[in-house]
């Protein structure tokens, strides 16, 4: 597994390289830019949160309203992938939109619009047994192949949207008659994610990838720990399309060996960050699965996962803070590593595969867990740096002081974790909508996890 693992991202970050650059449409969003150095934390984190929402708002492919694969200011590459949305970005971008409609940032009537909109495009989007693609053309909803064999279902860019759809259910089900109907369109796409499908032929164990051309040949079984937590919870929570408990114990968990002891900078571990050698991953392990996935006093078998991630972040951080390779700007208000752009054309960054840049999502989506040393990032980045890492859908995606290197670049995997994450600190709004639906419920406690937000 761990051959495949690194196999495949490395395989995908390269293609994410050589991709080109999705460029926004012009529109009347204009805002200011410049910095202001007297902000409350609170205001603060307030103008990052509905600044970076824009790039779900504002920023979206304008025919199916989803979320764009990438957006670069700087306009390096030729404009010919403009239309390309990520799946991922997309379900990140609804849980960004709902917070977006909670705090006013866009009324109401407009929000649902813009949600009626995208899950329109989800349903007539090509499907392969539930799932959708890695990328899909927002003017048609036609696949875009993520390469050459990736050209079928990506169950798990599929479950980062299948959380969202639990999200919008949850906000909408007790509405006025229209919203009841957002919230029955949200419930009929989750449920006709074909799960059980993805066990290639009843095996116990979740497979990435399938396509009707190339059926399983990407070979991709699913094995913990990473980011992909979330699509096993997901499937034994289906009610439609369900998985035995033996698929995330046997396949996911390894039949316990997923289960291990070590310390990264005096913080404890229980997990097997897979490939990382007793050490720790990139840090969207510690998000993408936990926008909906509310990690506080959840705990299985196998790990505490507030525990988990609480130090995760603190390992980095204090990786950064100790800087044994010497780069440029790190410190206490300038750490945070993980999967964004790189001076070496994309990296996972992490304590192994350290180039010495900085990716703002690492440590403001880690809010929830380090709220104190994230504040000293965001306002670094905010009134030190200012523009240099500032425009108009907040923080580009990376920099690196040490090269000199400040790319007016977006990605929407790294926007969406920041609006979503800022909101669960602030609210715990996404967590509370999530956790509260029954389905949910019921898979978790058949999986054997404990959390306050299970009913007794």
């Amino acid at each position: 597994m761990k051959l495949n693992f690194q196999h495949f991202l490395f395989f995908s970050l390269t293609l994410i390289t050589l991709s080109a650059c999705a460029q926004g449409k012009k529109s009347g969003y204009n805002p200011d830019l410049t910095i202001r150095k007297n902000l409350t934390d609170e205001q603060l984190l307030d103008l990052v949160q509905k600044q970076t929402f824009q790039y779900f708002w504002d920023g979206a492919e304008p025919t199916s309203g989803a979320g764009r694969e990438r957006y670069h200011v700087d306009n390096i590459y030729p404009e010919n992938d403009k239309s390309t949305v990520a799946t991922g970005a997309t379900g990140f971008g609804l849980m960004a939109i709902l917070s977006g409609i909670d705090r006013g940032y866009v009324t109401k009537k407009d929000g649902a619009e813009r949600l009626n909109k995208i899950l329109d495009f989800l349903g007539k989007a090509d499907r392969f047994h539930g799932a959708w693609s890695h990328w899909i053309y927002g003017e048609t909803g036609k696949v875009r192949p993520f390469g050459r064999k990736d050209n079928g279902g990506d169950l798990v860019e599929t479950s980062f949207v299948a959380q969202a759809l639990i999200c919008i259910n949850s906000y909408y089900k007790n509405g006025t008659t229209a919203e009841k109907a957002l919230a029955k369109k949200a419930d009929e796409l989750w449920k006709g994610i074909d799960f059980n499908w993805y066990r290639n032929d009843g095996q116990n164990v979740l497979y990435w990838h399938w396509s009707p051309e190339y059926q399983w040949e990407m070979n991709f079984p699913v094995k913990g720990y990473n980011e992909c937590l979330i699509m096993y919870v997901l499937a034994a929570s289906s009610p439609t399309h369900t998985v035995p408990a033996e698929v995330y114990h046997q396949g996911w968990a390894r039949n316990g060996e997923i289960k291990t002891n070590f310390e990264v900078y005096g913080h404890p571990f229980t997990l097997d960050y897979q490939g990382q050698k007793n050490s720790v991953g990139p840090l969207f392990w510690a998000h993408y699965s936990y926008l909906g996935l509310n990690p506080k006093g959840l705990k299985d078998r196998y790990a505490n996962y507030w525990e988990n991630n609480v130090n995760h972040t603190l390992a980095i951080h204090d990786y950064c803070v100790a800087n044994p390779k010497g780069f440029k700007g790190y410190g206490q208000n300038n750490w945070g590593l993980t999967a964004s752009y790189s001076v070496k054309g994309y990296a996972a960054h992490n304590p192994q595969e350290d180039f010495g840049v900085i990716s703002p999502t690492a440590a403001i989506s880690s809010i929830p867990y380090t709220p104190k040393e994230s504040m000293k990032v965001i306002r670094h980045l905010y009134e030190n740096l200012g523009t240099k890492v500032w425009g108009k859908y907040g923080f580009y995606d990376a920099f690196s002081e040490t090269d000199n290197w400040y790319p007016q670049r977006y990605l929407g995997i790294d926007q969406g974790p920041m609006v979503v994450m800022i909101e669960n600190y602030r609210s715990g709004l996404l967590w509370k909508l999530f956790m509260s639906n029954e389905d949910v419920q019921k898979g978790l406690t058949k999986l054997g996890f404990e959390s306050p937000a299970l009913k007794k």
